[in-house]
């Protein structure tokens, strides 16, 4: 059975989706009793589910740094780049294939930055013509579009921490082409909001679980 495949039936029980859910959520890790106590399940049936999941490699399990005695608490947290929707395979092929011809073409990068310029000015929530708007309020703005599109965003001063790719694989392969479209992205949003700001760079995978964007004034 394909990666793919095997994702797709760990994900076919909506109580395993309802976990990924939660785990998506809860960035430091949850255990199985609060997951029980979030989900209404009985904490053996989560155990049984967080089994599966963690066999369809969508899920990692580690003891708790508590300091306390006796035997640790297990936490679970979603892995890098895990699938978190049951749909999350079913544009896996049209973007790998969008993307490939994108990066085979000469100015492939260029259009895939003004791509996402174009989508973020579509994308991010335009102030008020009253409404004055910082620079601490332009990043939070531009975090918080991230956020809703999956990137599990913080805004930290100038920089915006993204803990989850969307398009984890594809980065991988394409990492031109795909943070491309992210970094343009950014930067369109930050244009709309009427922002000095700007995109310096992006630090891809500081950790598998982060990449930062820098930003400075013009």
């Amino acid at each position: 059975m394909s990666e793919s495949a095997v994702v797709r039936r760990a994900l076919s029980d909506e109580r395993r989706v309802l976990i990924v859910e939660e785990l998506r959520a809860a960035r430091e890790g949850l255990d199985v009793r609060e997951l029980a106590q979030r989900l209404g399940l009985h904490e053996n049936t989560v155990r049984w589910h967080l089994g599966i999941l963690d066999g369809a490699g969508i899920v990692d399990a580690e003891p708790a740094a508590n300091g306390r005695p006796g035997r640790p608490r297990l936490l679970y947290r979603l892995r890098p780049g895990a699938a978190a929707s049951t749909g999350g395979d079913e544009h896996r092929l049209l973007a790998t294939v969008l993307t490939g011809t994108v990066a085979g073409l000469p100015d492939g990068v260029e259009r895939a930055r003004d791509a996402g310029r174009v989508w973020g000015r579509f994308l991010v929530r335009r102030p008020s013509p009253l409404e004055t708007q910082g620079e601490d309020e332009a990043v939070a703005e531009v975090a918080r579009l991230l956020d809703e599109e999956g990137f599990a965003a913080e805004p930290h001063g100038h920089q915006i921490h993204m803990h989850r790719c969307p398009f984890h694989d594809l980065a991988e392969t394409h990492p031109d082409i795909v943070c491309g479209v992210h970094q343009g992205l950014m930067a369109g949003a930050l244009e709309e909001l009427g922002s000095d700001l700007e995109v310096e760079g992006l630090d891809v995978f500081v950790r598998p679980d982060l990449c930062i964007a820098r930003l400075h004034r013009t």
